[in-house]
């Protein structure tokens, strides 16, 4: 069985993440960038199914910048066997329409069996790009699955709603995203990242790709002001002397929050 496993480079959630000013876009030269954590998880679950089926054949695919390399060969240490970088000067600022188009055409090539990803990413949070590349492959969905099985032509498990579950079953070839419910991933090994430095990267551009950028004057969501957080300032003190009812009500009133 073949299945790719998208993954994502994102800024550290464990540090303050900045806008540039200028342009409006997630400054990702101000944080450290990891491996998404929702990304981890996907590929641990395609790892676990090439545990018990040896001829499962793994590929890590991102797209991203020069850096996402090193997001690729964490991948590739976990033990998936070959990855696909997708960077070109065109895709700065992509909008989710040419990352869906993107990562679709680079998918059209390898002939998967199944397609993994996160329900959404930690830095963009839109939770749409799994059924996108569904819808422009072809291909049926099995999304948000808090736990997952994988037979010889099916993909199963279920979904976990307010105060209910459902069953979700897909015929491959199919696309599934996981929801962050499933186990954490393991660590690379000593092995595992010695054996990554000669594992395959294999770098796509939109040419390669056949995929044009999209023109600069498409209608698409876009940052019309960015500024930078004020700093935070010293909060009222309400001093409890018998009218402390009366200055917290006197104290919302005024500020709009009553």
């Amino acid at each position: 069985m073949k299945i790719a496993v998208l993954i994502k480079e994102v800024p550290d959630t464990g540090e303050d993440r900045l806008l540039n000013l200028e342009t409006g876009l997630a400054d990702r030269a101000a944080t450290e960038v990891v491996l998404d954590e929702i990304s981890e998880r996907t590929l641990e679950v395609a790892l676990k199914h090439a545990d018990a089926n040896p001829d499962t054949e793994i590929t890590v695919l991102t797209m991203g910048p020069g850096s996402a390399q090193a997001t690729l060969r964490k991948g590739l240490a976990m033990g998936a066997s070959s990855a696909v970088h997708i960077s070109d000067e065109e895709l700065l600022g992509a909008d989710l329409v040419l990352t869906a188009e993107v990562l679709a055409a680079a998918l059209r090539r390898g002939n998967y069996d199944l397609i993994l990803t996160g329900n959404m990413s930690t830095d963009g949070s839109a939770g749409v790009l799994p059924v996108m590349l569904a819808e422009l492959l072809d291909l049926p969905a099995a999304t948000s699955l808090s736990s997952v099985e994988i037979s010889d032509g099916t993909i199963s498990g279920s979904r976990e709603l307010e105060g209910a579950s459902t069953k979700v079953s897909a015929p491959l070839p199919a696309i599934a995203s996981i929801a962050e419910a499933l186990p954490d991933a393991r660590f690379p090994n000593f092995k595992g990242i010695m054996a990554a430095k000669k594992k395959p990267i294999e770098t796509l551009s939109l040419a390669d790709l056949g995929v044009e950028p999209l023109p600069a004057d498409t209608a698409r969501s876009i940052m019309v002001s960015v500024a930078q957080r004020p700093a935070r300032t010293a909060g009222t003190v309400v001093t409890d002397d018998g009218e402390a009812g009366n200055a917290l009500a006197e104290f919302l009133i005024k500020n709009n929050l009553a």
